[in-house]
Formats: structure tokens, sequence, C-alpha cells
């Protein structure tokens, strides 16, 4: 748990209250016309609880929305594919990634909610797609997605991984782990390359000094990179924008997503330390009952 100290995008965690996270379900009472008993909704940031209430005055804040599952997508999706990750897969990829037909990107956590996404959308733009998991059964399921190529980088080192499979260089980078995983990426970009700079996971549980220094950040300026980090915008334009894109590609079957699935409250510690230890195989959804 993050010292109160240290700043970041998100508020730190109060011990003792309720995890926050993107949520759905159903509304089982409402003081506010936009919203009626019975409606399917979701919201970016809500308790994970069996019931919780939010202010009118919160309901732009955490992005209350009423959710169309007519078209046959599972609820969850709007928690996960069609939430969060699925805007920020298609703002990073789309915005700064860039993509062009017939370049060669490399997505790190390729097996996650995000990098799923990623892979799926750049492969559909013509591009070679490069994805490293952490185990047998994650690479077999990012294959079976139509990447190119996938590494364990638990049994193969990432710089050896990518001057074998990316002999011509990486022109978009996706970062979601950070570590030594960025420091090959570096070696390997091609001029003019993007990173999209995600996340870090591999540093998430380390305390600084332990973490791994990237020593290779001179090919920043040699090879007139681009280096963006990135939080996602989930404005609403931004939001129906993503949706616009990722709706009909769900529906007709031309991307497909996994998901991890918690099933009951009390399984909910669990779920979330397995997401820190790798565990998880795509997106983690904790299902609190049926809705």
């Amino acid at each position: 748990m993050r010292d109160p100290k240290i700043k970041s995008y998100s508020p730190p965690l109060t011990p003792g209250e309720p995890l926050q996270s993107a949520i759905a379900g159903k509304v089982v009472r409402s003081d506010t016309p936009e919203f009626q008993p019975g409606d399917t909704v979701a919201a970016f940031y809500g308790n994970n609880a069996e019931y919780t209430i939010i202010p009118g005055a919160y309901i732009p804040h955490v992005g209350l929305r009423k959710v169309d599952n007519t078209n046959g997508l599972p609820l969850s999706y709007y928690v996960g594919y069609l939430g969060m990750p699925g805007t920020t897969a298609v703002e990073g990829l789309y915005e700064i990634g860039v993509p062009k037909k017939d370049e060669t990107i490399f997505i790190s956590s390729a097996a996650g909610a995000v990098g799923q996404l990623v892979g799926q959308l750049a492969k559909a733009e013509g591009l070679t797609v490069i994805g490293s998991v952490g185990s047998k059964e994650k690479a077999e399921y990012v294959k079976s997605l139509g990447f190119d190529a996938v590494f364990n980088y638990k049994e193969e080192k990432p710089l050896d991984a990518l001057r074998r499979l990316a002999p011509n260089g990486v022109d978009i980078y996706w970062d979601n782990v950070g570590g030594d995983t960025l420091e090959a990426a570096l070696e390997v970009m091609n001029n003019n390359g993007r990173i999209i700079a995600c996340g870090a996971i591999s540093g998430y549980n380390s305390k600084p000094k332990d973490r791994h220094g990237i020593k290779n950040t001179f090919y920043i300026v040699t090879k007139r990179l681009r280096v963006q980090g990135f939080i996602v915008d989930l404005s609403p334009p931004k939001y129906k924008a993503a949706l616009d894109r990722l709706v009909p590609l769900f529906v007709a079957g031309k991307i497909q997503g996994k998901e991890d699935v918690s099933d009951g409250i009390e399984k909910g510690p669990e779920g979330l330390v397995g997401i820190f230890q790798g565990k998880n195989f795509g997106k983690a959804i904790l299902k609190i009952a049926d809705a």
C-alpha cells in the first residue's frame, strides 16, 4: 500500500475502507430521474461491495452510465474490455503509437486485458505483433489471438527474444512492465519509434532502491524516439470513441477477450494479490452476484 506522502494520479488506499475499481450491476433504488430501478449500469470507480451508494453529485466524477448490453456481450466487459482497459488500448495505440501498416509492435504483458486488445487492434491495422507473457498457457492463448510471435520472459531474456523475433527492429513498444524489458526494447527500437509508457508493474512491489535502473536511455536521443507516459482519458467523448471502435469488432467476433473471474466477494483479496504475482490470465474480474 502506498505511503500517503507519495504523490500519484490516484489517491492512496485508506485502511478499513472498501477497495475501489470499475464496477457494473443493477440499480435497486434511485432518487435521480436519469436512472431507474432495474437499469443496468457501469462506473469507472466504485466500491467493491454487494451494494454501493453513489451520491448524485458524484455521478459525473465516477463515470456512472447506463449500459446497453442487448448486443449480447457480457456485462463484465463494461468493467474491462469496454471500460477503462478498452479505452486505454484505443487511446494509447492510435494517439501515441500512431500505427502504420507493415510496422512492428512489441507488447509486454500481452495476455493482460490491455495487451490483448492492443495486439488485436494492431494486427487489424496490418502490423507485425510480438508479445511477451509469463507462462506457456498465456503464450498459447495470445498466439490464438493472431499475434505473430510470443515469448515467455521467464524462459528467455527479453533482449535475446527481441533480437530473434524482430531482426528488423521494433517501431512501437507498448510498455506495461518497465524494468529490463523496457531496457531491451530501447536496444531494438527503430529510428523514430514510439514507446507508450502505460505501466511498470515489474517495479510496483519493489522499494525504489531495488528497482531496475534503465542504463541505455541515450537511445531516446540517438534514435529520435518518442516516449510518452500515458494515463487514460475517460471523458465521455473519448469513451464513446473507444466504444464506437470496439463494440462492432467484439459483436462481429473479430476481436475477443479472456477474463479471469474470482467468484464471490470473499475471493476478492486472493484475486487482487494474484494480479501482482502475475497469476491472472486476462482481465481480472470479481463477480459478487448475477446482475
